[in-house]
């Protein structure tokens, strides 16, 4: 039973180790926003725009028929259940809200979270970050800020996308193929929708973004040795995004309907 207790208490100081060595790791990265250091200036937004491209642009394949299946599956469900509830406060609750910005996390962590992690882990292991230190810049700076810049933007961008293609795009496509009557389902959702409601969704793409990315750079740092030790370095930090992500969703929706 001593034995049990202990290893439980190893393990619960380990994470909440791991929690705030995370948070720390993401202040040392925001600190530099404010900062702005000249050297390297124009670098840095080279690679932030790379990013932003690389996560925003190039998932919109993906992204957009995802809203699409979305939008129409749940306005299609809940048109038929419209004398229980209100369709236009439903869609924005579960898209707005919920869906979005949690759908729209876990594309970015399947396509671009992993592909951070390997990078850095390659990185690591053909010594190109102590390259970079010797050249007499900062990684920080150059590797991280561009990374949670970028990919925290292009959440928010995906977010809003997602957002407005579920709901104008399922409606036009149910509107145009089907016979459901949902004559004013625009008008339900201009009524609907409110301030906090957008708030929350920003409020979770925003915290997704910044969670995917310190996540991701902190399991591509910690692989130093061999090649070998990237695919279990990624498979951790997708598994932990995702975790991070759930849980702070849960947060942040209790935080605003309370």
């Amino acid at each position: 039973m001593d034995q049990l207790t202990g290893r439980i208490g190893r393990k619960t100081l380990k994470f909440v180790d791991h929690i705030l060595s995370l948070f720390a790791f993401t202040y040392r990265i925001l600190i530099l926003i404010f900062k702005r250091p000249e050297p390297g200036r124009v670098l840095v937004r080279r690679i932030t725009l790379e990013q932003i491209y690389f996560t925003c642009v190039e998932s919109l394949p993906i992204i957009i028929p995802v809203a699409l299946l979305t939008g129409c599956i749940l306005i299609i469900q809940f048109s038929k259940l419209s004398g229980q509830y209100d369709l236009g406060k439903t869609t924005v609750l579960l898209i707005v809200r919920e869906l979005g910005p949690i759908i729209t996390a876990f594309l970015v962590i399947l396509r671009s979270a992993t592909a951070v992690t390997i990078e850095m882990g390659y990185m690591n292991t053909l010594h190109e970050i102590e390259a970079i230190e010797m050249a007499g810049m900062d990684p920080m700076l150059i590797i991280c800020l561009p990374r949670l810049v970028g990919i925290t933007l292009a959440v928010l961008c995906l977010f809003i996308v997602f957002d407005l293609v579920s709901i104008l795009g399922g409606y036009v496509l149910i509107w145009t193929f089907t016979y459901i009557p949902i004559d004013n389902f625009h008008t339900q959702i201009a009524k609907s929708i409110s301030g906090t409601d957008i708030s929350v969704g920003i409020v979770k793409a925003i915290c997704f973004g910044i969670i995917i990315t310190v996540t991701s750079l902190t399991h591509g740092f910690k692989i130093k040795k061999q090649v070998t030790d990237i695919p279990v370095g990624t498979s951790r930090s997708a598994l932990e995004s995702v975790f991070y992500c759930l849980v702070s969703n849960i947060i942040i929706s209790i935080i605003f309907y309370m």
